[in-house]
């Protein structure tokens, strides 16, 4: 094999035509971005994203939950340990299930909404695009992550 062959044989790992690494690099400099406005909240990312569809939808159970914020039952339960410990919200047994957790805010955890309201205004300008382009990143990504979730569970199905 020559010296051509060979290049054009690994260009398929080649770190710069990977799609997936400008993505990865992006969110992890974005979560990098929120850690401070974040610490005054005392959250994490990711107990900021679990706030967040609280906030918006209620109680609801740890699975759905997990569906929502695309987390898994190991990743998300020492996080709502967490948050319960920090007087957030409220993990209870439903009757008749053991298994199922109902997850509700407390009035503390209510309350920091308002508080929260200031982050998405610190971490605005992040990305230094404009804001057509920003719209139209947003519903690509989600446009995507949409087409992942359904094939995922067409092959939960199967």
């Amino acid at each position: 094999m020559d010296n051509t062959q060979t290049a054009s044989r690994y260009e398929c790992i080649r770190l710069g035509n990977q799609f997936c690494f400008p993505l990865y690099a992006c969110a992890k400099e974005i979560v990098r971005r929120y850690r401070k406005p974040l610490e005054e909240l005392n959250l994490t990312y990711t107990q900021y994203v679990v706030m967040m569809a609280l906030w918006e939808c209620g109680g609801m159970t740890e699975g759905e939950l997990g569906g929502i914020v695309h987390l898994d039952s190991g990743t998300l339960a020492p996080l709502l340990k967490r948050l319960e410990k920090q007087g957030y919200l409220t993990r209870t047994r439903l009757d008749g299930n053991e298994r199922k957790l109902f997850l509700a805010l407390t009035d503390e955890g209510e309350a920091l909404k308002d508080r929260a309201i200031s982050v998405p205004e610190e971490i605005q300008g992040c990305i230094d695009l404009p804001k057509e382009e920003l719209t139209e990143l947003k519903r690509l990504l989600d446009k995507a992550l949409a087409r992942m979730d359904q094939k995922l569970q067409k092959e939960n199905k199967e």
